[in-house]
């Protein structure tokens, strides 16, 4: 079946880019041909869901030699593609932009789930997503092999340190939002101390976010939350890379955040090719 919001983001992307018609349809006759897309240098697919969605809507037969989550490598064929050959050309951008995106995203993100292999963390993306992008963004993410944080506001209360700024007694402000945000909803805080996080387990959050603190601190945060609050769960965040990853997951937290996972991320160069 069908996703109907996936659809109409499919159709805005395609009527971006043919606004009122392709203007090469006017120049030729209908010719049916044959086209392949094909990998151009390694990394993980991404974009199955979106691309064959789009081809079904524009009535183009395909077969997929790949799928979600998969490695690539150069010159690999990843869809095989049969239609009119103006069909096919006004339909190629949009198609590559979406498989290369998705797949970049996967490539970039399976990058740092290899370093994490074997431990018992969670790697997630943030909220900092393109505009209009965040469920095609997210689930580039999911097929590289990390998890989605929150979707939106409204899934989860995080609390910022521009939020807390404003709050004065945090205490009874928890007790509000308990009473008034949904039952099965969370409460995460964001803290850039030792002080702050043992605070804010102590008021009843349900997730502790370590933000920018050293992987030493947040060790001694795992160690108080270990010893008087096991039930909550502790989140690092804030300017971890390859590089140092491992030194935080190796910390005793729960998950790690990265907003870089998606906007780090570098498309895979793909091509399409048209037959004779």
């Amino acid at each position: 079946m069908k996703d109907p919001a996936i659809l109409a983001f499919l159709e805005a992307c395609l009527q971006e880019d043919i606004g009122s018609g392709d203007l090469f349809e006017r120049l030729v006759q209908p010719k049916e041909v044959k086209a392949v897309v094909i990998a151009k240098q390694e990394g993980v697919f991404s974009g199955y869901l979106y691309g064959d969605m789009l081809l079904e809507h524009m009535g183009i037969k395909r077969v997929w030699h790949t799928q979600d989550g998969a490695p690539l490598k150069p010159k690999d064929t990843l869809l095989e593609l049969w239609g009119d050959y103006a069909l096919l050309l006004k339909i190629e951008r949009t198609l590559l932009n979406l498989l290369q995106h998705s797949s970049g995203i996967a490539t970039h993100t399976a990058c740092f789930v290899a370093l994490l292999k074997g431990l018992p963390i969670a790697l997630l993306d943030t909220r900092k997503t393109r505009p209009l992008l965040r469920v095609f963004e997210k689930y580039s993410v999911r097929n590289g092999g990390a998890q989605n944080h929150r979707l939106g506001l409204d899934d989860a209360l995080m609390l910022k340190d521009t939020h807390l700024a404003h709050i004065g007694d945090l205490r009874a402000f928890m007790q509000q939002a308990r009473a008034q945000i949904p039952w099965t909803a969370k409460i995460e805080i964001e803290c850039d101390s030792v002080g702050m996080a043992k605070e804010v387990m102590q008021v009843g959050a349900d997730i502790v976010m370590c933000d920018n603190m050293s992987a030493q601190d947040i060790k001694e945060v795992v160690a108080y939350r270990n010893a008087h609050y096991p039930l909550v769960l502790l989140e690092a965040s804030g300017n971890i890379t390859q590089e140092n990853i491992l030194e935080y997951a190796q910390s005793g937290v729960d998950a790690i955040s990265s907003g870089s996972l998606i906007h780090q991320a570098v498309w895979v160069d793909m091509s399409m090719k048209l037959g004779s």
